[in-house]
């Protein structure tokens, strides 16, 4: 028989609570028995006035709203309030009932404006805390990367920066006319001309960056993650303006790691981009294994390469294939210059395999750790070992993993609102929220978990085991839930 249903039956009363409405697996549901907000308004305290003004939003009401956002992937603050209104598990999880009033989209503006970034950032901190606390950081292995934010500019807005330029030197003509020019460098003069640096007139903290050769430069900031192997929770989350260099901020995000662990890390697992020799001596002097795999050293055709050169960091001397000595040079922020005599090179049978015709001597850059650098570059060819090959390849399911989650699901792929705080307090928010879905899911009771069953699946998992080993391990665990 074919049922109907009055579509316009009224109800005067509705017995029971707002929260019988949502299912108890719901991710608010989850999160709700996790969260801990209780600590916040003591800190915001001094953002109000106690005796002037009108009664602000409770403070955990507000931070309740923006995180159920990022959890269901509406960034912006109008369209949550709209979708706030019709959805129970918002208002529930908010502390809104029915026939409370909802504040309005303006309200969570101006209270970001108001508390600042640092304060955001200590929520995401106490979710990391508390990921500790329940044993979900093991503080033993770190995957780093970073990636890029497109920031919320249009293509119009990007100009060159050249009438800034003009009127920064037009207010200081009389102060320059009095000064000394800077002493110019050893070396050739420059020649090549310096192009006009893009920005954009809307954010000017946003710079043009790309993260493929083959894709145009788009204005960009850049988020630095660091997630632990165990339960794929972020540690440590920092962000900048596009064109910082993630290999630089390698060493300082270690150092915060364990400051906020407490542990001393074990491994680091990272991309090419943080090849650098700094690198590798910093983790050999902390004792960490650094995990990265070397960039492929720059061999030009029918010249001798560097590693040919061999060079004594005890004594800081370098020695050519042809037996003679080079002497430093100058320096750079990246290392040294070694210079040779143009006495030995003119001399040397091997001058046409080792210099350019249009060059007398020949000069060496050796780059600060190089002798770290050296021992990586060896190691990765002598082949990693199948633990350490392990270990990389879980570091683009956790850190990639995460990147990709947060732009995919809780609106990480585009910068929602202007400037660094901004974004900043954006990318707070987003990591605090999946270390939360990580918390909920490792604490919430997983189905089937009676007395009966956990005996029948322990039975049933040896025997499985025992007849067809362990290569359906995986398998087992997807069936019964136990990954």
């Amino acid at each position: 028989m074919i049922g109907k249903q009055d579509r316009w039956q009224r109800h005067l009363f509705i017995a029971g609570d707002i929260d019988q409405f949502i299912p108890e697996d719901h991710i608010l549901q989850r999160v709700d028995r996790i969260l801990d907000l209780s600590w916040l308004r003591e800190e915001v305290r001094e953002s109000y006035c106690e005796e002037n003004g009108r009664p602000g939003i409770d403070p955990e009401a507000a931070v309740r709203l923006m995180l159920a956002g990022f959890f269901h992937g509406v960034v912006h603050d109008r369209k949550l309030m709209r979708e706030a209104q019709v959805n129970l598990a918002i208002r529930w999880f908010a502390g809104y009932s029915l026939e409370d009033r909802l504040p309005d989209h303006s309200s969570l503006s101006r209270i970001r404006q108001r508390w600042g970034e640092e304060r955001f950032k200590k929520i995401f901190q106490r979710t990391v805390r508390s990921c500790i606390e329940k044993g979900l950081v093991s503080g033993e292995t770190v995957h780093i990367d970073a990636t890029l934010i497109r920031a919320d500019v249009s293509w119009e807005s990007i100009t060159e920066r050249h009438a800034e330029q003009v009127v920064a030197e037009n207010n200081s003509e009389e102060d320059n006319r009095t000064e000394d020019p800077l002493p110019r460098g050893p070396g050739r003069p420059r020649t090549k001309r310096e192009h006009p640096k893009k920005v954009s007139s809307t954010d000017p903290e946003a710079t043009l960056v790309t993260s493929r050769r083959d894709f145009h430069l788009e204005p960009s900031y850049k988020q630095h993650t660091a997630v632990d192997d165990k339960e794929g929770v972020i540690v440590d989350i920092e962000v900048t303006t596009g064109e910082a260099n993630e290999g630089q901020r390698l060493l300082e995000t270690v150092e915060r790691i364990e400051q906020t662990t407490g542990k001393k890390l074990g491994r680091v697992t990272a991309d090419k981009s943080y090849a650098h020799g700094r690198n590798y001596e910093g983790l050999e002097k902390r004792g960490i294994d650094g995990i990265i795999p070397p960039e492929r050293e720059r061999v030009k055709e029918k010249r001798i390469p560097i590693r040919r050169f061999k060079y004594d960091g005890k004594h800081q001397r370098v020695r050519c294939p042809g037996g003679k000595s080079l002497e430093r040079a100058n320096r750079t922020k990246n290392g040294w210059f070694y210079r040779a005599r143009k006495s030995d090179c003119s001399a040397c049978p091997l001058q046409k395999r080792c210099i350019p015709e249009t060059a007398k001597a020949r000069v060496i850059l050796i780059v600060d750790g190089y002798e770290a650098l050296l021992r990586a570059r060896r190691r990765k060819n002598r082949g990693w070992d199948e633990d350490t090959q392990r270990v990389y390849n879980r570091h683009r399911v956790y850190v990639e993993g995460v990147h990709g989650e947060g732009k995919t699901q809780h609106g990480l792929r585009r910068a929602i609102r202007r400037g660094l705080a901004n974004v900043a307090i954006q990318v707070y928010l987003i990591a605090a929220v999946i270390n939360l879905k990580r918390l909920a899911k490792a604490l919430s009771p997983r189905p089937y978990d009676g007395d009966w069953y956990l005996i029948i699946r322990n039975r049933l998992g040896a025997v499985i085991k025992q007849f067809f080993g362990d290569g359906v391990e995986k398998l087992y665990s997807a069936l019964f839930c136990t990954a």
